[in-house]
């Protein structure tokens, strides 16, 4: 499997962004910072020459949204992202389902009904069938009060959408909404990769802190300092596709990603799972 993570400096040359992606021992990345054809050849030709795997082109935009005006921009900014990849040779593009709230990706009473299981269906269908990517899937990332909010509603998601370009994401610690989901996630890794493994294409790391004061306060946290049993994660992912990548994300400083990044690849060594 490939550990990567983002970069907090933004770099203009290819050259300068394969070296600080090195300097961090990252064999996976983010989308970087191409736009034109002839940018997007040449950070494409930089990284296979690095051998560092393109791993996600993020979306993060509300496909779902009420107002007619933005859902509509949303779906197209989807499809010009899912079009990216597939030209950057990415492995995936990543957004979530969306959510009938004014927040983006935000909790909303509708979002888990069947009415917005079938938007979702349709949505993602459209994306896909616009762009008839040859080389990236479309995937969605898991969230607590979205669809795919488990295991199984991102199986069934994936029956009715039935599509080929469309894949899984994995993001265990958005999956963990309840202390009971909390204290038992190792059952709920192993149940996830059981069902969904075969198609997994990215995992985002994280982690998740449950504070011991009421009502229910679940915090994302560094890898390693919280709950999520991350040798039953690794292990369970290293039965997957060799190149797979796990994802850094959502912290603040370099230190944060060195520390976060070494947490990984100690566990790694511990369980005997080889991290490229």
């Amino acid at each position: 499997m490939r550990l990567g993570g983002p970069l907090l400096q933004t770099y203009q040359e290819p050259d300068q962004w394969v070296s600080a992606l090195k300097s961090l021992g990252y064999s996976a990345c983010f989308c970087p910072p191409a736009t034109d054809s002839v940018t997007i050849a040449d950070y494409a030709a930089a990284a296979a020459a690095a051998d560092i795997l393109v791993a996600e082109v993020g979306v993060w935009n509300n496909p779902l949204s009420t107002n007619q005006h933005q859902r509509l921009a949303a779906i197209r900014d989807c499809k010009e992202k899912l079009a990216l990849a597939d030209e950057i040779g990415a492995v995936c593009c990543v957004n979530i389902a969306g959510s009938r709230g004014d927040r983006w990706d935000g909790p909303h009473p509708a979002n888990l009904t069947n009415e917005t299981f079938e938007m979702i269906v349709s949505t993602v269908r459209d994306i896909i069938d616009a762009v008839q990517p040859k080389r990236t899937f479309y995937v969605l990332e898991t969230m607590p009060w979205i669809f795919p909010n488990s295991a199984e509603s991102y199986l069934q998601l994936f029956h009715a959408i039935d599509r080929p370009a469309f894949g899984v994401h994995f993001d265990p610690v958005n999956l963990i909404s309840s202390p009971e989901r909390y204290f038992n996630n190792a059952a709920l890794i192993l149940e996830f990769v059981t069902l969904l493994g075969a198609y997994i294409k990215s995992v985002h790391l994280k982690d998740i802190y449950l504070q011991p004061r009421l009502t229910t306060h679940l915090y994302e946290v560094r890898p390693g300092m919280g709950m999520l049993n991350y040798p039953i994660l690794l292990r369970s992912l290293s039965g997957l596709s060799r190149d797979l990548p796990l994802m850094l994300e959502h912290l603040d400083m370099d230190e944060d990603y060195y520390q976060a990044a070494e947490f990984i690849r100690d566990t790694a060594r511990a369980v005997g799972v080889e991290l490229r």
